[in-house]
């Protein structure tokens, strides 16, 4: 018998890449406007 138990990270990673994927929507949102106006988007935070 093992004893060691199984954890999940699932509720912690989902979370995680649902906070990535609003960074990743709002710096390609912030990179559109910025080609919009004739600029350089700025790359990364």
């Amino acid at each position: 018998m093992s004893k060691t138990a199984p954890i999940s990270l699932l509720p912690s990673s989902t979370l995680l890449a649902r906070v990535m994927a609003s960074i990743d929507r709002l710096l390609t949102a912030s990179s559109h406007i910025a080609v919009r106006n004739g600029d350089l988007p700025r790359f990364g935070l």
